[in-house]
């Protein structure tokens, strides 16, 4: 399908099939969702016909995890998985079309966020000038041809050349299907990292606030893999079987990055090895009261974030929670126990799926970039102005349909 024919049905009011893909700092695999979408702005209708988890193979994501760490990375390695990805998300594609009982010929458009290696959103010298990058690999172009369908991918670099953070994305898509006239509404997303939108009544895009908060699913999940050889601690019953350690608690809360005003965002790079290793450190504490003071972390990081920066100016009426870390029963605990008497839901509760969320994200971000419609928020990122993000990559006339 050409570009123009994409417009075409955006000028005629009628709906596509959109793919999303979103594959985040846990590396646990890639997020595939396909939408029914239609209409633009307040308009936007969008329908979830199909959501499916593609697991990495455990040779892939050795080799991600490897290359996501400066001692250990190698460009000849970054340059393979660029195109080894998006062979993965293009089978994670074909899942999700498959669970929805459509053709990927069906399909009109794909969203790709790709997968973040490293996010360098303060400006430091390079060659003799300052600048901030991000580096998503799971090309869009070798995605595009592989599947026969124009993709929107590399989303954050449009919004990081204006001076923004490149990041969170996220707050477009909640301005649209989360706005309120009557509350005030906190959206927390629990990926690999945290981060949260607020959302005042009646907001538009200026009004939104949102930042990263800290780490979310990450650090509990390499613990869990260090000590118990599980790939995160399911439903939390590891955090349950222990105790937050409040001494070792209140030392990694003492981060810099916790008192950070926003706009902020992080990674790997910063909650990655390193950070795990100050937790490992603490020989006299047991595994499971690591795992329990990690959980800890992240809520009372979410939560000295509003305290800090949100509290005194936008108090929350709710609190709504997506992502992985939604399932983890002791972090959702928490978050209950720390933000009450504000209540704390899923996402379910309003009609959006708490796995699929961030995957249908990218899925309207892109369905927003062939309508030429900017979808970062300068209030959010600290970029200079507005921007239409993402690169078109449209597919040849004979598309590999490998």
């Amino acid at each position: 399908m050409s570009l123009i024919h994409l417009r075409s049905g955006f000028e005629t009011g009628a709906s596509r099939l959109v793919a999303g893909l979103m594959s985040g700092t846990s590396l646990d695999g890639v997020d595939a969702a396909v939408a029914c979408i239609a209409g633009t702005g307040p308009t936007l209708k969008l329908d979830l016909l199909a959501f499916t988890h593609r697991p990495y193979p455990d040779r892939l994501r050795s080799l991600l995890l490897a290359n996501s760490s400066d001692a250990t990375s190698s460009v000849s390695d970054l340059s393979q998985l660029n195109v080894r990805l998006a062979h993965e998300y293009a089978a994670a594609v074909r899942d999700a079309c498959d669970t929805a009982c459509i053709s990927t010929t069906d399909l009109d458009l794909i969203g790709s966020h790709g997968q973040t290696m490293h996010h360098l959103p303060t400006p430091f010298d390079c060659a003799g000038l300052p600048v901030s990058s991000t580096f998503q690999i799971g090309d869009p172009s070798v995605l595009a041809n592989l599947l026969g369908i124009p993709v929107v991918g590399d989303f954050r670099m449009a919004d990081m050349a204006l001076g923004g953070q490149g990041a969170p994305l996220v707050p477009y898509f909640d301005t649209l299907f989360f706005s309120s006239v009557e509350e005030t509404r906190g959206l927390l997303n629990l990926g690999g990292i945290a981060n949260l939108t607020v959302l005042p009544p009646g907001a538009t895009h200026g009004d939104v606030i949102a930042f990263d908060t800290g780490p979310a699913n990450m650090v509990i999940d390499a613990l869990t893999q260090h000590y118990f050889g599980e790939p995160f601690d399911k439903n939390g019953k590891c955090a349950a079987a222990g105790h937050p350690n409040e001494n070792l608690l209140a030392s990694l809360l003492q981060d810099p990055f916790f008192s950070k005003p926003p706009p902020r965002s992080t990674g790997r790079e910063y909650f990655g090895e390193s950070f795990v290793q100050r937790i490992m450190g603490h020989e006299n504490v047991s595994p499971s009261d690591l795992i329990a003071t990690a959980t800890q972390l992240t809520a009372s990081s979410v939560h000295a974030a509003y305290r800090r920066f949100i509290a005194s100016r936008h108090p929350l009426d709710v609190l709504i929670v997506s992502g992985g870390g939604v399932h983890n029963s002791s972090l959702m605990s928490a978050l209950s126990s720390l933000f009450n008497p504000i209540p704390v839901y899923s996402s379910e509760v309003y009609g959006i799926d708490a796995d699929a969320k961030e995957a249908l994200c990218f899925a309207v971000l892109a369905w927003a970039t062939v309508q030429e419609i900017s979808t970062n928020l300068p209030a959010v990122t600290g970029a200079s102005h507005v921007t239409i993000l993402g690169k078109i990559c449209l597919p040849g006339p004979h598309p590999r349909n490998i």
